[in-house]
């Protein structure tokens, strides 16, 4: 059974109706990319305030957990059931979770809020570039794919800034200063709902797929460890008997999940004949990186220019501004250079040049350092993270049949999250 809704089909909406779309796309990835930054000044304040503070990291850790898990499944659901309905169920999981947090009274509450929080973010940012996938052509992605890196960008330095400003108030409009981070959600989810529900419009056709159930279950039972001791391994101890068991169960978890895939083939939720694509694996490899790179820099950047040069949380949000800088113009001088001329391979080989040869002078940086250098190196890495991220996932996108986008997208996205975590715990 099938039903094809009337929508226009890619290629078919003008500039204005896609800039439209764009709109309440872009407010449902800006929520999650900046819940991934806001809270990383502001936990300490509602550690004491909750009186949990040995419990701190699992409030990231949780909703790192979930939004990876989350990511794939999406991308699978919206294959078969349409990205328009996953996107508005993945904003409204959001709300609810940022409601969560507002009201919770320990760290324990708080950390299950936000792993619900975490199950809405993996929509928002897998479908958001599946959708823009599907209704526009493959010669003009690259132009509309580059709002949603300065997006990311501009949430990484509004992040620490708007957990820092909230932090430092003990109450406002007699609510704690730091509930205010989550509150602020629900008005900016609300309103991306009404967007997304109003003005998107996607042609889709149902058709009846098995839905891959035991390869879901081994990619929780693979992941949820090995996140768990990438995030906590450094306060276990790498080879204590918590890390170990976390390495057994994980190891496991990722066999029984290929072994599954294996016996799900086309229905599975990431189809192995898909990473035999060379185009396909390399870019997804490419992903694990930037992710590790971009995430690394993104958590210890800050802290350096915190504990070194002395600036406040909110300081070193702005002091961020190079890297994001950097991200956007490269961003948007890819995604235009591409739209015009179709030319994308050139882009990854420069940018992870860049990456490497900032990551390695970042890495000789001491108290001494001039800033000045450190800033010119952090414009660098900007600049190879913005040549990298749109046109790795327009390869991806592009090396896939239609049908497939949303799966392609979602892996890509998939494991560049699963490189950020593997990235700050190494970092």
């Amino acid at each position: 059974m099938s039903t094809t809704s009337t929508a226009p089909a890619p290629g078919e909406f003008t500039h204005r109706q896609i800039m439209t779309i764009l709109s309440g796309l872009m407010i449902g990835m800006f929520l999650a990319a900046l819940d991934q930054t806001v809270v990383s000044t502001a936990i300490r304040t509602i550690a004491d305030e909750l009186h949990g503070l040995d419990v701190q990291a699992w409030v990231t850790t949780a909703y790192l957990i979930t939004s990876t898990i989350a990511t794939p499944l999406y991308g699978k659901l919206g294959d078969i059931y349409g990205r328009k309905r996953l996107f508005l169920f993945a904003i409204a999981v959001f709300i609810v979770g940022s409601l969560a947090c507002s009201f919770a009274d320990t760290m324990a509450q708080l950390a299950a809020a936000r792993a619900l929080q975490g199950v809405g973010a993996g929509g928002l940012f897998s479908l958001a570039l599946a959708i823009i996938g599907e209704i526009v052509p493959p010669r003009e992605r690259a132009k509309y794919q580059g709002y949603f890196v300065a997006v990311f960008g501009t949430s990484s330095v509004l992040g620490p800034v708007i957990g820092g400003f909230f932090a430092g108030r003990d109450t406002l409009m007699g609510i704690s200063g730091w509930r205010w981070i989550f509150l602020l959600n629900v008005p900016l989810g609300l309103a991306a709902l009404a967007v997304v529900a109003r003005v998107v419009k996607l042609r889709h056709t149902r058709q009846d797929h098995r839905i891959d159930w035991w390869g879901a279950a081994a990619l929780i039972l693979g992941l949820v460890p090995l996140l768990t001791v990438a995030e906590q391994g450094r306060e276990w101890g790498w080879d204590s008997a918590n890390s170990m068991l976390c390495y057994i169960v994980g190891g496991s978890g990722v066999v029984l999940f290929v072994l599954a895939e294996w016996a799900m083939k086309e229905e599975a939720l990431l189809p192995l004949r898909m990473f035999a694509t060379k185009a396909v694996g390399i870019t997804i490899l490419g992903s694990a990186v930037i992710g590790m790179a971009m995430f690394g820099g993104m958590m210890t950047l800050p802290l350096y220019m915190q504990i070194v040069h002395g600036a406040t949380p909110m300081q070193s949000g702005f002091m961020m501004l190079p890297m994001v800088g950097g991200m956007m113009t490269a961003s948007i001088m890819t995604g235009q250079v591409i739209s015009r001329t179709g030319i994308i391979r050139p882009f990854p080989v420069v940018g992870s040049v860049l990456i490497v040869t900032a990551m390695l002078s970042l890495s000789t940086i001491d108290a001494d350092t001039d800033l000045w250098f450190v800033m010119v190196m952090m414009f660098v890495l900007g600049i190879g993270l913005g040549c990298n991220m749109q046109p790795l996932i327009l390869i991806v996108q592009n090396a896939v049949s239609p049908r497939e986008i949303g799966v392609a997208t979602s892996s890509a996205t998939f494991f560049r999250q699963i490189g950020g975590t593997l990235g700050v715990a190494v970092f």
